[in-house]
């Protein structure tokens, strides 16, 4: 329970799924709007009673253009109270870039548990084809391929948002994020419900108070995460965790739901701003 908390895989899906990326742009048919957004985590809930608190905070910058490319830095420090005294402390980071048309993706994820040493993941995929090539720095440098029908965290965003505008209600795909130690492909099921009109706002925060926000309509998002290994060998599982959002059409998302089976958190947006962004020449 305390390892999906704290691993990696918790940073590079709430970067791909939660905040959005590059490609967002051209789903949303306008600008992907470069911004940082500051989230209060709390529990929710702990089914097993094994999670007596959580509290702490995640900062997102994202920055780009289809031109350049699309850069996000993530940062989650968390503060998990399991009882007696048992204090887990994690500092979760991610660096990534990917270009406009899902083809290229680097990746920089640290992820440290109270005084341990950080583990860490550095690595680079190449889509070539029907195949995408991987190249590892850490933890161990390996080289492998990947099937081409797996997408990088961009083009599930721009998926997602696509589907959404179709008046699609499910979509499923297979992610690549670099997650764990670089070698996991999750299995994903996204659930979209019906739009928000921009005019109807429930428990309002900083993100809906934004005039670049307030003409916006969004959905009512769902993912969940399944182990595409242990999927293929058994066949139906439950998830290994699950996300629910409310997913605007420039990719921005606000009352973030994470669900660990375990035990469930919550992500208030306390702080949003919206940066200056340089437009193609």
């Amino acid at each position: 329970m305390v390892h999906l908390f704290r691993t990696s895989l918790c940073v590079t899906a709430l970067v791909a799924a939660a905040f959005g990326a590059g490609n967002v742009a051209h789903a949303a048919n306008g600008p992907f709007l470069a911004h940082q957004a500051l989230y209060d985590l709390s529990l929710v809930k702990s089914r097993s009673n094994s999670v007596n608190s959580a509290r702490g905070r995640i900062l997102y910058n994202f920055a780009g253009s289809s031109c350049e490319g699309y850069t996000s830095e993530f940062r989650q420090v968390s503060e998990l109270d399991s009882g007696e005294g048992k204090i887990t402390l994690s500092d979760l980071r991610s660096n990534s870039w990917e270009d406009a048309a899902g083809k290229s993706y680097r990746f920089k994820i640290e992820t440290r548990m109270n005084e341990a040493d950080a583990g860490r993941v550095d690595g680079s995929a190449e889509r070539d084809g029907d195949h995408i090539n991987v190249k590892l720095k850490l933890p161990a440098p390996k080289n492998f391929t990947l099937d081409g029908k797996i997408v990088f965290p961009t083009e599930q965003i721009q998926r997602i948002i696509a589907a959404a505008k179709d008046g699609k209600s499910l979509l499923e795909l297979s992610v690549y994020d670099g997650s764990d130690d670089g070698q996991k492909v999750y299995n994903t099921l996204t659930v979209i419900g019906q739009p928000i009109p921009a005019d109807r706002t429930a428990a309002p925060d900083a993100s809906t108070s934004d005039e670049h926000m307030k003409s916006l309509k969004r959905w009512p998002v769902t993912v969940s995460y399944f182990d595409r290994e242990s999927q293929q060998k058994e066949g139906e599982q439950t998830p290994v965790y699950a996300m629910a959002f409310e997913l605007y059409e420039n990719g921005v998302s606000r009352q973030l739901v994470l669900d660990y089976n375990d035990f469930v958190i919550s992500g208030a947006m306390g702080k949003f701003d919206v940066k200056d962004s340089k437009p193609c020449n």
